[in-house]
């Protein structure tokens, strides 16, 4: 394993922010809101807090932009984006799904990405260069060549529902490969693009603190990012499309599609189904 410049020191920083989520995780914890549907808790702040107080410690002209507390602009070219627990739904609802997610960027590039899963104690981590690992072992994307016989994941988001197209989406790309899974966190669905579990996975409106690791650690897996159209994938575009690169344009043109209108599959008439049943 390469001797990372900024991997061994954030992946003890993860691993300590994912042993604080541990101390939290199904013990009755109190549950907060943001808005409408956004859950927050303790375990949330208390994460984040440990993470920036880390970062400061090790890298102080550093700038942090972290889901809790904002961003910390100094103007630095250094910028680090932190979840400190994405997959808080899961969380908050004692589901072992989610993660403390790390990603920093030099000028416009990500150059370094941990993600840690506690439940699983994985460690998901990849500099720019240097290929992406798994617990310290080198990962690749998939080698699945065709949509029809991959595995997808994707996201729904917590508020504004009833305006996201992605049922749509779900619908189409379920008819069209073995599956799509929802797990819910969507950094370490990016790293399971990476590892070769999802041969591809997409979601609207994520935000930078959501894909800096993941996207990092997906390219340097051999896989592709891009926007939904199959251009450059931005970390404020919004739009997030992972693959192993084999099913990629074949994905792309199916979104391209979907937004045409064209070769929709009706969802099925639920009031039918139950009288056939």
């Amino acid at each position: 394993m390469p001797k990372f410049e900024y991997v061994q020191a954030m992946a003890a920083i993860a691993r300590e922010a994912g042993a604080l989520l541990m101390q939290f995780f199904d013990r009755n914890i109190q549950i907060e809101y943001k808005g409408e549907a956004d859950l927050v808790t303790a375990a949330d702040r208390k994460s984040e807090a440990l993470i920036r107080e880390r970062i400061r410690k090790l890298w102080p002209s550093h700038d942090v932009l972290g889901e809790e507390e904002g961003l910390r602009d100094t103007g630095s070219e250094f910028r680090w984006y932190i979840d400190p627990l994405d997959g808080t739904t899961n969380f908050a609802h004692g589901y072992p799904v989610f993660c403390v997610s790390m990603g920093l960027q030099k000028g416009q590039e990500l150059i370094a990405g941990v993600c840690y899963d506690p439940t699983r104690d994985e460690l998901f981590a990849a500099e720019r260069g240097t290929g992406a690992y798994l617990n310290e072992r080198p990962i690749h994307v998939s080698t699945v060549p065709k949509l029809a016989q991959s595995l997808l994941a994707t996201g729904f988001p917590s508020h504004k529902r009833h305006k996201n197209p992605n049922i749509y989406f779900y619908h189409q790309i379920t008819l069209r490969s073995h599956g799509v899974r929802r797990p819910g966190s969507a950094a370490l669905d990016l790293c399971s693009v990476a590892c070769g579990r999802f041969d591809g996975f997409w979601e609207f409106n994520l935000n930078p603190w959501d894909t800096a690791a993941g996207v990092l650690i997906v390219e340097e897996a051999g896989g592709r990012i891009t926007d939904f159209s199959g251009g450059k994938f931005k970390l404020d575009s919004r739009e997030t499309v992972a693959s192993n690169a084999l099913i990629h344009d074949e994905l792309v043109n199916e979104f391209q599609q979907i937004f045409a209108g064209r070769g929709l599959e009706p969802l099925p008439d639920s009031r039918e189904y139950a009288r056939k049943t």
